[in-house]
């Protein structure tokens, strides 16, 4: 390969004006548009989850299945166009957080067929979201709250989305089995008590396999909360990348870089 060649599995670049060009605008370039379109996307994946989250708690009604599977539509449709608008097809599909989207999915497709709809894995597409790096800067251009809140944003979202699917864990695995779950809301008190280590003991999973799936509640559960705590409490920081050192943590009204001394240019809204 000579010097300077595309990758392998980069596809070619689309036409000028094309619906493949517009779309790459829309999920990767760095207009306006085009950061408000991805907000839109976070939009739609939060309310899908609240959605989903609701649905959860309903009687498996004809009606609730046929708005489950027209979510999945929804969701597959935002899949197809993203990944043809990406300029590394092959590559993307293979990464965990497409491997996710299509778990989530097929879970939402497959719940008229399915007894209880694999809930728990709907959660792996916020989780993609949030973890977007492209997705963060471009909120935290528009909404400097997100920026100076980035990471204590995304530490109860990770907290909130493993309770999410701890919770759908906890209710595939039991339901039918544990006369103590009968509902999601069961599977998330048992959840809760158990992350916090409350453990009042009126909910247990019986076997080994319940113990297990105890165990890594407690363990993940009180280290995602932990995080979470220490995202809260210790002074806040943005994410700005330094010049010459690189160090990219700094206080939100730093002038110098604290590891090198290089005159900082924050990106800063002003003070009222």
């Amino acid at each position: 390969m000579s010097a300077g060649a595309p990758p392998a599995d980069a596809l070619p670049g689309p036409r000028p004006g094309g619906v493949r060009a517009r779309l790459r605008e829309l999920f990767e370039g760095d207009t306006l548009q085009g950061r408000r379109f991805r907000l839109g996307l976070l939009v739609l994946d939060l309310t899908s989850l609240a959605l989903v989250a609701i649905v959860s708690f309903l009687p498996r009604h004809p009606a609730v299945l046929a708005f489950e599977a027209a979510l999945g539509l929804v969701l597959l449709a935002e899949f197809v166009a993203r990944n043809y608008a990406s300029s590394r097809l092959g590559r993307d599909l293979l990464r965990p957080s497409a491997l996710a989207d299509i778990a989530a999915i097929f879970s939402l497709l497959a719940a008229p067929f399915v007894t209880h709809g694999l809930g728990f894995l709907r959660a792996l597409r916020f989780l993609r979201v949030l973890h977007s790096c492209r997705l963060a800067i471009s909120l935290g251009g528009d909404f400097p709250f997100f920026r100076r809140n980035e990471e204590v944003i995304i530490a109860a979202a990770q907290l909130l989305v493993f309770v999410f699917i701890m919770t759908g864990l906890v209710f595939e695995t039991q339901i039918g089995r544990n006369d103590h779950i009968r509902n999601y809301g069961d599977a998330l008190y048992f959840t809760v008590t158990t992350l916090t280590t409350t453990g009042f003991g009126d909910i247990t999973l019986p076997g080994t396999g319940g113990r297990m799936l105890s165990v890594a509640i407690m363990i993940f559960g009180v280290t995602l909360f932990l995080r979470l705590a220490q995202a809260l409490f210790r002074p806040a920081k943005i994410t700005f990348e330094c010049p010459t050192c690189a160090l990219s943590r700094h206080e939100p009204d730093a002038v110098h870089c604290k590891a090198c001394g290089t005159v900082l240019r924050i990106p800063d809204e002003g003070r009222d």
